[in-house]
Formats: structure tokens, C-alpha cells, sequence
């Protein structure tokens, strides 16, 4: 079987998230369980070990950031020596994305190879189980990695927390970056409902780093601590396992002189920076991976941020594809993500003095919060609405129809795909002026495509 054929096998028998919605979301572990214990019985890898992958885990979850988190922890653990393990969805350009090894400090994706013959090896199994895209992707990851021998893995959820399919671990550390409205059909109408599902990856005895807290949803976490005993006697105490990151400054408790230079060039970082930084000071000083968690020093989580993208291949956030005209894409997508890179339009569009003019490239699928995400966006700019190649995708039209009736008197288009988008934006530019490419992680996925290529064509 040809990679090509293998994902074409995959997408057709159980269609992935990204194509078609809530649909392909099967919440619940036993599938994934069964899945995982009739691998387990043909791979050596992971046969003989203690934990259910063969390896240490950090878990990762949150409604927004916990992909930037789990490549900055990534980074950083590389940065002090260790192989590891990074397993993230979805993917911008390629399906081998979605798992990578970070090895002396360079990524290396999942081969086709490898994709290949898993899915061939397996196929009446798939038939037997019926898992979904994701439960087959995720057992893909954790047997890949095992045979990769990593010292340590970030693994990312899927969705929500409880029921998704990277729950069948036994984290040496659980990180929950942040809670917000989305995915509201599935997970909960209200923070603290969302929450509760997020909470879902917090396991008897094992610390817990909160990235942001919320008045709603702060005493949800706290009450699931409680139930597994990671608080202890309460939050004062001394053996207290569970920190609220945000509580928890660069300067103020820690002993780094100042906040580090980060790749990853968005303001929002500073939040995931923040939450991670307080991550990798509990996995070296209260959990069990391996003997050299003494050598995450401040030095190598210094060096981690700085290298976040080199070190692990990160794409599509707050990054900048062209310097002329200057073109800069974010994969934010729903609108607590959207807000996070607003301002930050606006600081470049009103206060750097040399900025023109604004042109913005969107295009959302049609499941998400688009009236809200709409009514953040700017209106002095010009838009050039579009759609992913998705069946979930908001049609151009109608996202236009939807801005004007905000905005009457904007400049706006709608353009079906998103290169002729991206092109029109390019042709109105004159100096000084600043495209951004967002969204979905469609529209941003495309645009790596379109502007690489023209790049490397010139």
C-alpha cells in the first residue's frame, strides 16, 4: 500500500474531524482501549512496558494554545537533552505533521512509510473495531514513538479531554492551557461545563498546571484535584500538586532574571510561554520521567523558547511568510483564539507608523462562532473573503454577507479559493501595506503552499 493509499483508505472509511465536523467525533476510550491492546499484543515495543505506550507523557489540553504549549515544552526538553516524543493535530500542509521526534535538536516527522504499512498492517482490525480517524491516528502515534525509543512525549487531546482518545494514558503531568466556547455541541454550553471535560485528563496522583485562570472555572479544577488527590490537605499546603500558571510569575516566584525571548513572535505567547515555563518546573522538581530531569535547567527552557520553531518544525502561528508585501498568517480560529491576535493586527496597523494600509485573507468552516469572530476583526482593512476545500467550510458569499451586515461600507470581496484570494490581496498592495492570512487552519495550510512555492519558483 502507497502512503497516498493509505490516507485515501483512512478518509474513507472513517473521515477525519477536519473534513466533516462533529460527525467523526466518537467520545469514549473502549474502542481505543481495544484498539491499543491488540496492537500491544503484536508490537515488542510496547508489549513489556509499564505504561500503556512505553513511554512518559505529558498530556496536554485547552480549548486554545495547547498546540504552541506542547511545542515549547517540546523544545525545551530537547533543548536539555532528551529525545522527544511530540504528537499535535491537525495538520497545516502534511498528515506526517501530526507526529514527530525531536532528536539533537531537530524534527523529524513520522515517515509515509511508516503510515503506510501501519494502516496496511491493520486494516481488519480497523474493520473489526471501527475506530474513528482519530483513534487511528493516535495508536498510529503512540506505537511510532515507542519503536523511536523517546525519553519522554507531549502528547496533545484531540478534543475536550475525558472521552478523547489520547485519555487512555498515564501522564507524568497534565497541562490545561486555557477554557473558552467552543466545540459548545459537543463539550458543554458554559465555561465551567467545558471545563469539566478538560478536566477529564486530571488522574489520581498526578500534578496539574492550569495555564489561565477563570472565575468560572477555577473552582472545577480545584474540585477534580480534590477528587484525585493532588491538592493534599488545600492549595496553601505544601504538597499541593496543582498550579494555576497565571499565579505564578516569571520573576516573582522563579528565579529567571527576566521573561525569555520566544521564536514564536504573536503577544499571546506570552501566555502559553508562561504556562509551560511553570510546567517544566514541576516536571523537574515533582515528577518521575527519567534520570536526567535534573538537567531542565532555566538555561535549556531559555534556549527551548528561543529555538521553538527550529527545534520542532512549529508553522501557522503569528508567522510571517513574506517581508514584501509584509504577509503574515495565524491558525486562531474561534473567537477566543481570534481576539488574541487582534490586537496585535491593530498595534501594527495604527502604531507602526510605516504600515499603510491592512488587506486580510479569511475564511472560516462553518461550525465555528463566525458572527463573534466577525465582530472582532477590524474594519479599516480590506477583506477578501474565502473558504476552505472542506465540506464544513462557510461558503465566501455568505461570510461576506455576514460582514456586511456589520459593516455596510467596508471593502470587501468574496473569492471562492483561497489562492485566487491570497492573489487578489497581493495585486492591491501597495508599500507599506500588510496582508494577514487566517481563519482556519485550511486557509492558513494553503497559503504555507501557495506563497513557499512562488518563493521557491522565483
Amino acid at each position: 500500500m502507497s502512503y497516498s493509499a493509505a490516507l485515501e483508505y483512512l478518509y474513507a472509511i472513517a473521515p477525519p474531524f477536519h473534513q466533516v465536523g462533529a460527525k467523526a467525533y466518537k467520545p469514549g476510550l473502549e474502542t481505543m482501549r481495544r484498539l491499543m491492546a491488540a496492537i500491544r499484543n503484536r508490537a515488542s515495543e510496547i508489549r513489556n512496558q509499564r505504561s500503556e505506550v512505553g513511554f512518559p507523557v505529558i498530556h496536554v489540553a485547552g480549548t486554545n494554545g495547547k498546540g504552541s504549549t506542547s511545542h515549547l515544552i517540546a523544545s525545551c526538553l530537547a533543548a536539555a537533552g532528551y529525545k522527544v516524543g511530540l504528537y499535535t493535530s491537525p495538520h497545516l500542509m502534511s498528515f506526517c505533521e501530526r507526529v514527530r521526534v525531536i532528536e539533537n535538536k531537530a524534527p523529524r516527522l513520522i515517515p509515509e512509510e511508516y503510515v503506510a504499512r501501519f494502516v496496511e498492517q491493520h486494516q481488519a482490525l480497523f474493520a473489526e473495531l471501527q475506530p474513528s480517524f482519530f483513534e487511528i491516528t493516535t495508536a498510529m502515534a503512540f506505537c511510532w514513538l515507542a519503536e523511536q525509543q523517546v525519553d519522554v512525549a507531549v502528547i496533545e487531546v484531540g478534543l475536550g479531554g475525558l472521552l478523547d482518545a489520547t485519555n487512555i494514558v498515564s501522564p507524568a503531568l497534565t497541562v490545561i492551557t486555557n477554557i473558552a466556547l467552543d466545540h459548545t455541541d459537543l463539550l458543554g454550553h458554559t465555561l465551567a461545563e467545558i471545563a469539566t471535560q478538560k478536566a477529564g485528563i486530571m488522574k489520581l496522583g498526578v500534578p496539574c498546571v492550569i495555564g489561565e485562570t477563570h472565575r468560572e472555572t477555577e473552582q472545577v479544577f480545584i474540585n477534580h484535584a480534590r477528587a484525585n488527590n493532588i491538592l493534599g490537605e488545600g492549595l496553601e499546603t505544601t504538597d499541593c500538586r496543582l498550579w494555576f500558571a497565571d499565579q505564578c510569575g516569571f520573576m516573582r516566584r522563579q528565579r529567571l532574571r527576566q521573561a525569555p525571548v520566544c521564536q514564536l513572535k504573536g503577544e499571546y505567547q506570552d501566555k502559553n510561554m508562561q504556562t509551560a515555563y511553570v510546567a517544566l518546573q514541576v516536571l523537574r522538581n515533582y515528577c518521575e520521567i527519567s534520570k536526567k530531569q535534573s538537567v531542565i535547567s532555566n538555561a535549556a527552557i531559555v534556549e527551548g523558547f528561543a529555538n521553538v520553531v527550529s527545534y520542532t518544525g512549529l508553522r501557522g502561528r503569528w508567522e510571517i511568510l513574506a517581508e514584501h508585501p509584509l504577509t503574515i498568517c495565524d491558525t486562531g480560529h474561534n473567537s477566543h483564539g481570534v481576539a488574541t491576535y487582534v490586537q496585535q493586527l491593530l498595534h501594527i496597523t495604527h502604531q507602526t507608523s510605516n504600515v499603510t494600509h491592512l488587506h486580510i485573507v479569511f475564511g472560516m468552516v462553518a461550525d465555528k462562532d463566525v458572527d463573534e469572530v466577525l465582530r472582532l476583526l477590524p474594519e479599516d482593512a480590506t477583506y477578501y473573503f474565502t473558504q476552505p476545500d472542506s465540506h464544513r467550510a462557510l461558503p465566501a458569499e455568505e461570510m461576506l454577507a455576514k460582514w456586511r451586515s456589520i459593516h455596510p461600507d467596508s471593502r470587501a470581496q468574496a473569492i471562492s479559493t483561497i489562492d485566487d484570494a491570497i492573489r487578489a490581496a497581493q495585486a492591491k498592495t501597495l508599500s507599506g501595506d500588510v496582508i494577514f492570512i487566517g481563519g482556519s487552519n485550511y486557509v492558513v495550510g494553503q497559503a504555507i503552499r501557495l506563497i513557499e512555492s512562488a518563493s521557491l519558483a522565483d
